[in-house]
């Protein structure tokens, strides 16, 4: 018998972000698992558009990662991001995932702890995502915490987010990620935010005022040389930008209170309570995310390109 063919090469890269990659100019990571899986159709595709657009906005060449009929592609093109943004079949990729994904040759989005684990190995610094995944609010009887947790402790990438989903046990996942070594710097803010929230009630070390200084904070750790994983940069929404906090509070009482009677566990927590999101805001949980990873993509650029220049500056300490 003979075996599955995998794709050759198993990475691909997009024309734009091979040249831009052999000339050390700025790019940036995005990942896929928001445009198939986070975002309804047809506005997925066109945010994912709008993403890239504002990364070349600011200096940087985007690179989209997703996999395509088992090939991990490093900077999709507009038929590549159209498939995975419309297809009924692409599969959710953690960085666990990615070679059983290849052998089975499927379309698949990649969540930010398989983005970050390709994008660092192809070279690329810094990563722009929406919020990331944390500990469970009941994972002390579920265990239940997300991979990207334990990818982003050893892998070395800048990523830039709004703090991880309020859904989750925010203090909990920051004392997670500090047991992991994780870096945590607020950018322009001691506040560490609370995705559709600007301020989650969590207080951070450090911060930065500008992308010179968390491209700062990337070259003192390369010229250091001692082993480290990524650095989050937590960027707040503006105030005026975010979901009103009180209102968040009520919907999120719901929803963790539907999760009881609807007997929902595991897996299904996240997308639950999202929807639940959704649907108790008519849609303005949405559109607070979509501000989010537009912002994030405006912010890595910035960091990109300040990364890829001399400067100088350094965080504030506290």
């Amino acid at each position: 018998m003979t075996g599955p063919v995998l794709p050759e090469p198993a990475v691909r890269y997009g024309p734009e972000v091979a040249a831009a990659l052999a000339a050390g100019t700025p790019v940036v990571a995005l990942e896929t698992t928001i445009v198939s899986h986070g975002l309804p159709r047809p506005r997925n595709l066109a945010v994912a558009q709008q993403v890239e657009a504002t990364v070349r906005a600011h200096g940087a060449v985007p690179a989209t990662i997703g996999m395509l009929a088992g090939q991990l592609v490093v900077g999709l093109d507009d038929a590549g991001l159209t498939r995975l943004a419309t297809a009924d079949a692409v599969v959710k990729l953690s960085a666990r995932d990615l070679a059983a994904a290849a052998v089975a040759g499927v379309d698949g989005a990649t969540t930010v702890a398989a983005t970050a684990a390709v994008a660092a190995a192809a070279g690329i610094a810094v990563f722009a995502t929406g919020g990331l995944g944390g500990v469970h609010r009941d994972a002390a009887r579920t265990f239940d915490e997300s991979a990207d947790l334990v990818t982003l402790a050893r892998t070395p990438i800048a990523v830039v987010c709004a703090g991880v989903k309020s859904i989750l046990d925010v203090p909990a996942t920051l004392e997670r990620l500090e047991t992991l070594g994780v870096a945590v710097v607020g950018y322009r803010s001691r506040a560490f935010p609370g995705f559709f929230v600007t301020d989650s009630g969590q207080r951070l070390d450090w911060s930065v005022d500008d992308p010179a200084q968390a491209a700062a904070v990337l070259r003192a750790r390369q010229a250091q040389g001692v082993p480290a994983g990524a650095l989050i940069l937590a960027n707040p929404l503006p105030e005026d930008a975010q979901l009103d906090p009180q209102w968040h509070d009520r919907v999120l009482a719901q929803g963790l209170a539907g999760l009881v009677r609807d007997g929902v566990s595991g897996k299904a927590v996240t997308p639950y309570l999202l929807a639940h999101f959704h649907t108790a805001t008519g849609g303005e949980s949405l559109r607070v995310n979509e501000r989010i990873i537009l912002g994030n993509a405006e912010l890595a650029a910035r960091v990109a390109v300040a990364y890829a220049r001399p400067g100088t500056g350094g965080p504030a300490a506290g």
